[in-house]
């Protein structure tokens, strides 16, 4: 049986987001994978240095079996988007599992799908998450099974949560497989991958950064 997940795409949305499981899920035969958006074409990244093609509009695949919305700067606009919103709802209500990256369960949450629940996102949006009646938590991936809810930190954890569904849909070895499969371990050559983890250089820097891409 194949599985269809769905990636939304949508205006400054962050590439990593959406592409590290993509490249997770994609390494498995029997999961086919589409990225959606409001209209079929070309959608830009939050810097507009990339494009990634959506192949079919969001009412094209109402009930897939996988969601994974990415975050973004876009992900704003989207929580008052009832278009996207009514997609993941109707898409939440026959899903295997419904999951975010980073600032998508910012989306997820005002869907009203995180009432009530822990969730993760960006760090730097734990306050917006907070007010879509989810409780932000640093856990780099928060699950809900019975709920079939999992939401991501930043970024590359993607990919961490990617691994974790393949195998909760199929099995450890299947997850492993794929984590070989795109070389995936992680040594990275600094440890400054959270909040208090860095000094108040680094903070300056990111603020800096994150002005200058306004």
């Amino acid at each position: 049986m194949t599985l269809r997940a769905a990636i939304p795409l949508f205006h400054q949305f962050t590439a990593l987001d959406g592409i590290g499981p993509y490249e997770v899920l994609q390494r498995i035969p029997e999961i086919d994978v589409t990225f959606v958006g409001h209209e079929r074409g070309e959608i830009r990244s939050d810097n507009g240095f990339l494009g990634v093609t959506a192949d079919a509009r969001f009412e094209d695949l109402p009930h897939p079996d996988l969601v994974v919305v990415p975050g973004g700067e876009g992900t704003r606009a989207l929580m008052n988007d009832e278009r996207v919103l009514d997609w993941v709802r109707t898409a939440h209500e026959t899903s295997t599992f419904t999951t975010s990256v980073c600032t998508g369960s910012l989306v997820l949450g005002a869907a009203g799908l995180l009432d009530g629940l822990t969730a993760t996102t960006h760090w730097s949006a734990y306050h917006v998450l907070e007010r879509t009646g989810a409780t932000p938590t640093t856990t780099r991936v928060v699950e809900h099974l019975d709920r079939r809810i999992i939401t991501a930190a930043g970024v590359s954890s993607g990919i961490d949560m990617a691994l974790r569904l393949v195998e909760l849909v199929f099995d450890r070895t299947a997850a492993e497989a794929c984590q070989l499969m795109i070389e995936y371990d992680p040594q990275p050559p600094f440890d400054a991958g959270a909040v208090d983890k860095v000094g108040p250089g680094v903070m300056d820097r990111v603020i800096e950064y994150a002005q200058h891409r306004k």
